[in-house]
């Protein structure tokens, strides 16, 4: 991984420097103990060493345990950004994010180590935000352990927005902050349900409607918080359940899952701090209900509604 020294950093520190992008203290005394763990124009340094503006920082980050476990799966993902430092994979509907219980090979974490793993063996992905199964859309994924670091921290920090689009059952007109508390319905370990913020935790949704009809509407969804299953139990809180949505709502013949598709990414560039905004196309399955009810004009609202 390399850093080219801009003229703000000139004078400072590498251990400095390190510290302000990010670098855990643990991760940096991992870098001490190799031969070419941190070089500066190529050459070995120690922390001490001094920047300049114009240095290219380099640093031997490898992934302590690779990928051994990850299964590849011949599945090609749809990469909507690709750098050395982070992926954004537009995940498709019916594929768990990483492997678990019934799922150790049909994951979007098989399909990226099977794409990636052909140029990086060694590459294991660092998902900075999850999916449900059900759920499309943009998923950001560190290709390395600073980057991980880095943008988890942005994450916790509030600097990573995330918008959806959704299909809600009936109208939808006027926009909203939803505030309520959520918690775990008392005979079930998966279903959450709203309730008064006391008494769960803080959840926080706001809500644009797009277009509406009697018995449909399409809405822009922007979590402020990051609850299980936030979304889908606000509009059902709502009275508006997300179409297909078989745990807060119903079936639908229409879908075979909730129309809810993550539209939308913000984040910082792990490396140079710079916005990096990420749009997610609308699926298939969610693009034909839309072009049912509200035509082709559905389809590219749907599409720029977060440009």
């Amino acid at each position: 991984m390399e850093f080219i020294i801009e003229a703000r950093d000139h004078g400072r520190l590498v251990r400095d420097y390190l510290r302000s992008v990010g670098v855990s203290s643990s991760l940096c005394a991992k870098l001490k103990r190799r031969e070419e763990g941190i070089l500066l124009n190529g050459r070995h340094v120690t922390v001490l060493a001094v920047l300049q503006a114009g240095d290219v920082l380099s640093l031997a980050i490898e992934d302590a345990s690779p990928s051994e476990k990850l299964l590849p799966a011949a599945v090609e993902p749809e990469l909507l950004r690709k750098t050395p430092h982070y992926l954004v994979v537009n995940k498709p509907p019916d594929m768990p994010t990483h492997p678990s219980y019934g799922h150790f090979t049909d994951t979007l974490a098989n399909a990226l180590v099977f794409a990636l793993g052909r140029e990086d063996a060694g590459f294991r992905p660092r998902f900075i935000n999850r999916l449900d199964r059900n759920t499309s859309g943009a998923v950001l994924v560190a290709r390395h352990a600073l980057g991980a670091a880095v943008l988890s921290r942005a994450m916790v920090q509030g600097q990573i927005g995330k918008g959806y689009l959704a299909l809600v059952k009936g109208r939808v007109e006027a926009a909203a902050t939803v505030k309520t508390g959520i918690r775990r319905r008392e005979e079930s370990i998966i279903l959450r349900e709203a309730c008064v913020p006391g008494e769960g935790d803080l959840a926080l949704t706001e809500l644009i409607p797009l277009l509406a009809t009697d018995a449909l509407s399409l809405v822009k969804l922007k979590p402020q918080t990051g609850r299980t299953h936030q979304l889908r139990v606000h509009m059902a809180h709502l009275g508006h359940p997300i179409l297909g949505d078989e745990l807060y709502g119903e079936a639908d013949d229409r879908i075979g899952r909730h129309a809810l598709h993550a539209a939308h990414l913000v984040f910082p560039d792990p490396v140079s701090g710079e916005e990096t905004v990420i749009h997610a196309p609308l699926p298939s399955d969610m693009a034909t209900v839309v072009r049912e009810f509200f035509g082709e004009e559905g389809i590219a609202l749907a599409n720029t509604a977060f440009s």
